[in-house]
């Protein structure tokens, strides 16, 4: 075998030219394929992260009524949903994947906080618990977060985000300010924002909306002062931080039926679902996946291509070693020993214009990231398997 591939590379080593062009359809082919996988594999990733963000591992489960979030702005406090205890929350921490979990009350935050003569419109207006800031991700950019006496001592203070503060006070520094939340004073303390910074790529109108809904800004108070500005006993959301992105799914349902165990509605469309971005972007990307099977078997073609190449050229070479095969066989070379060295030279042949397409393939897949501003993943399966697929070839034909 040795012998065989040190004589495959001196055979390709004496008609350099002509080995070229014979594997310049594989190297076309495999380059092709390379270059579309990274990018079908780099725009999946880049719909997940729009969708979900970078690094942000939570889950959010509501409460909804039939296919929509149940609104407590228009439809008031309904009946037979509890407040979410502190033993429900153990439960949900206990929950594989999870890491933490926090609980919120939202409302709509359209007119009712107010710097002077500037309100928030389009915003919202969160109740939130101890573990949220935490557990959501977020980090104190100015000032502080809530602390322990804030909450034992019903302050009532608030916390905006950077979008919010920037809307209320417009350039202002917020922090000691004082912001009217339905006629109620409250002191401005800190401002966050995610740790992780991440800004979705929007190329169209429908991107825009399915990722930058609810992106209007968001104020915090305590949930202890929570009833100075709404109703007391309204339902609550849970918000879940998870090891990793893939769960997400997972341990939305499972925390989904934790909370729906404790229900006690009529309204059997009225149940605790989990925010499932994770499926959404899945969903996105399988609206592609036709074109995406279309353009790979396009590539394939080139492959086919080149591998009637390989057998003109290999025909060529045997034909042109009529005297060399004659000799091996006069001294007692068997049949299938002159097979197995023009096999080895196939092989040689396709697995080099393989490696050669790979390389081809990742520099065209960076170029197009460059041009198209596209996020590319380099798929190292389809890497190995392009240059096996071509050694098939070579052997094949």
């Amino acid at each position: 075998m040795l012998e065989n591939i040190r004589l495959s590379f001196q055979g390709l080593w004496s008609h350099k030219m002509r080995s070229f062009l014979t594997m310049l359809g594989i190297i076309i082919g495999i380059a092709a394929i390379i270059a579309i996988v990274s990018t079908i594999k780099g725009t999946n990733e880049q719909i997940k992260e729009n969708l979900i963000g970078a690094g942000d591992n939570t889950v959010n489960v509501q409460l909804y009524q039939g296919d929509d979030a149940y609104q407590i702005d228009y439809n008031g406090i309904p009946e037979g949903v509890p407040v979410i205890s502190e033993e429900t929350r153990n439960l949900l921490l206990d929950l594989r994947h999870v890491e933490g979990a926090s609980l919120y009350t939202v409302r709509e935050a359209y007119n009712v906080a107010y710097y002077k003569n500037t309100g928030l419109a389009g915003g919202r207006i969160y109740g939130i618990d101890r573990n949220y800031f935490n557990t959501c991700n977020y980090i104190i950019k100015q000032g502080r977060g809530f602390t322990e006496d804030d909450y034992k001592k019903f302050r009532k203070v608030a916390v905006l985000d950077e979008s919010c503060a920037e809307t209320v006070f417009q350039g202002e520094d917020p922090i000691g300010k004082t912001l009217e939340i339905q006629k109620e004073p409250f002191v401005v303390i800190g401002i966050i924002a995610k740790a992780t910074k991440f800004e979705p790529v929007i190329n169209t109108l429908e991107e825009y909306y399915s990722y930058m809904e609810g992106n209007n800004g968001a104020l915090y108070v305590p949930d202890t002062t929570w009833p100075l500005l709404y109703s007391y006993d309204e339902p609550q959301s849970a918000v879940l931080k998870l090891d990793s992105v893939d769960n997400m799914t997972v341990a939305g349902k499972s925390a989904a039926e934790i909370l729906n165990s404790k229900l006690s509605v009529k309204d059997d469309t009225m149940k605790y679902k989990a925010d499932d971005l994770l499926k959404k972007a899945e969903d996105i990307q399988k609206l592609g996946e036709s074109t995406n099977m279309m353009l790979i078997w396009i590539a394939g073609i080139s492959l086919l291509v080149g591998g009637i190449g390989v057998m003109n050229i290999m025909l060529v070479s045997v034909t042109e070693r009529t005297q060399e095969i004659g000799l091996k066989k006069a001294i007692g070379a068997r049949k299938g020993k002159v097979l197995g060295q023009f096999l080895t030279e196939a092989a040689v042949l396709t697995s080099l214009g393989g490696l050669v397409g790979v390389v081809v393939g990742i520099v065209l897949a960076e170029v197009i990231s460059r041009v198209t501003g596209t996020l590319v993943a380099i798929s190292v399966p389809a890497a190995i398997l392009a240059v096996v697929f071509s050694m098939f070839i070579g052997i094949l034909f």
